[in-house]
């Protein structure tokens, strides 16, 4: 019998490169697709020669990704932005193009379907992220119904652009997980594991607004806009939502992984001892 075969598109990315890598771990042969398969060649030590392939193909290709999925039994979307740089639109990463990405999926006849969409999507919300992750779930259901969906909400790990960014400026954001984490405690979590201490200070949602408007014109700004509307609402599991647990899954807390990888942040850098500062 052959392997399967999977597609895994934005499988370069910070939850792709992990998908992959357990796919391979299983045996799967894997069609890697992302926008700079040069890049991705790091992924293919994951697995045998020709096991995973990268290819050039994103999910605005309309005309590629026919091809890119003929012949596989499974489908994985983890491709996703924060914030929009040119032709990389929440409407097309979030919504159009995950719904033409299961029509294609049907009509290569893909098995299985798993969407990673994100913990808020809300058709109602006034940030443009989640209205158009949750416009994507619900074109990708209409058009595959037996697709598998997964809200994750703030994602960590070595790679992040969560932890790392904002230990580098001794502030952080609030995550869901296996505790619940007021912004201010996941801020004093941080300056904890990276021995430092920073003055807190309340700033207002229009006040924030405005910074954050300012901030949107540097090439990789800390703070936008729709990031400020995204923070005034929880981030946190939906009561009765299926959860990691549903899966057999049980979430590593914060505090075990950060010590793995926050401690370069510390006065010293890796080998920094004595007491918090």
């Amino acid at each position: 019998m052959r392997n399967r075969r999977t597609a895994v598109l934005g499988g370069s990315g910070f939850i792709g490169r992990y998908v992959v890598k357990r796919l391979a771990a299983r045996g799967e042969v894997i069609a890697v697709g992302c926008r700079n398969a040069e890049a991705a060649k790091f992924l293919k030590p994951l697995g045998d020669v020709g096991q995973i392939v990268p290819l050039n193909v994103g999910i605005g290709d309309e005309a590629l990704l026919p091809a890119f999925l003929s012949g596989n039994d499974s489908l994985v979307n983890s491709v996703g932005i924060l914030r929009e740089t040119g032709a990389q639109t929440f409407e097309l990463v979030h919504h159009t193009g995950p719904a033409r990405l299961a029509r294609f999926a049907r009509e290569a006849e893909v098995e299985r379907f798993v969407h990673i969409s994100a913990i808020g999507a809300d058709l109602r919300s006034f940030s443009a992220y989640a209205r158009t992750k949750a416009a994507g779930e619900q074109a990708v259901r209409d058009a595959f119904p037996t697709v598998t969906i997964l809200r994750p909400s703030v994602v960590f790990g070595p790679e992040d652009q969560f932890f790392n960014r904002f230990a580098a400026m001794a502030t952080i954001y609030e995550l869901g997980g296996p505790k619940i984490y007021s912004f201010r405690e996941v801020l004093e979590l941080v300056q904890g594991e990276i021995r430092r201490k920073r003055r807190f200070v309340d700033l207002p949602f229009g006040l924030a607004a405005f910074q954050a408007k300012l901030m949107s014109i540097l090439p990789n700004p800390p703070l936008t806009p729709d990031q400020v509307e995204l923070l005034k609402s929880d981030n946190i599991v939906s009561s009765g939502a299926l959860t990691l647990a549903s899966l057999g899954i049980t979430p590593t807390p914060a505090e075990v992984v950060l010590p793995t990888y926050l401690d370069r942040f510390r006065r010293g850098g890796w080998y920094a001892g004595g007491s918090r500062a």
